[in-house]
């Protein structure tokens, strides 16, 4: 039995990145974090088609590196926070900052992050050191997630 309770702490401790909610000004508290470091942010829904795709090359370059700064922005509901988080868990991003959309109206979020984005997932945004953002709807090619993290990301 005490194998069952530390088998369960692991795997609790395991999930850790609480999902933030994402509300108005939300985008701009994550790019204040990263100030002057590159970083990833990828918007994803857990009914997106082609997320889960995207999710594991995601996954994957972030094990290969580690120093890799990559940011998790669900467009759900926060009532699905913990069935998000044990999918990027799943993923092998469940350490990584998390947050799911939290205003009943969603189009105001996407508004605010690129006033150029209609709401098609998954859909990254490439942040370098300045911050000047570049946005890639669709899956993006594992050849140029790898290219941005070996010129962004120190292993």
């Amino acid at each position: 039995m005490k194998h069952f309770w530390l088998f369960l702490l692991a795997c609790s401790s395991a999930v850790s990145a609480e999902v933030q909610p994402f509300i108005s000004g939300s985008l701009q508290t994550i790019v204040k974090e990263y100030a002057g470091r590159p970083f990833i942010l990828s918007l994803w829904s857990a009914n997106c088609t082609h997320c889960p795709a995207e999710l594991k090359t995601l996954g994957q370059l972030k094990k290969r590196y580690p120093k890799l700064n990559l940011v998790l922005v669900s467009t759900d509901s926060p009532e699905q926070s913990d069935a998000l988080a044990e999918m990027a868990e799943g993923f092998g991003l469940g350490k990584i900052p998390q947050w799911v959309f939290a205003d009943p109206q969603g189009e105001r979020l996407r508004f605010e992050i690129d006033k150029q984005w209609y709401g098609e997932l998954p859909r990254t945004y490439f942040f370098d050191r300045q911050h000047r953002a570049t946005g890639i709807s669709g899956v993006v090619e594992v050849s140029q997630l790898e290219r941005w993290a070996k010129e962004n990301s120190r292993k």
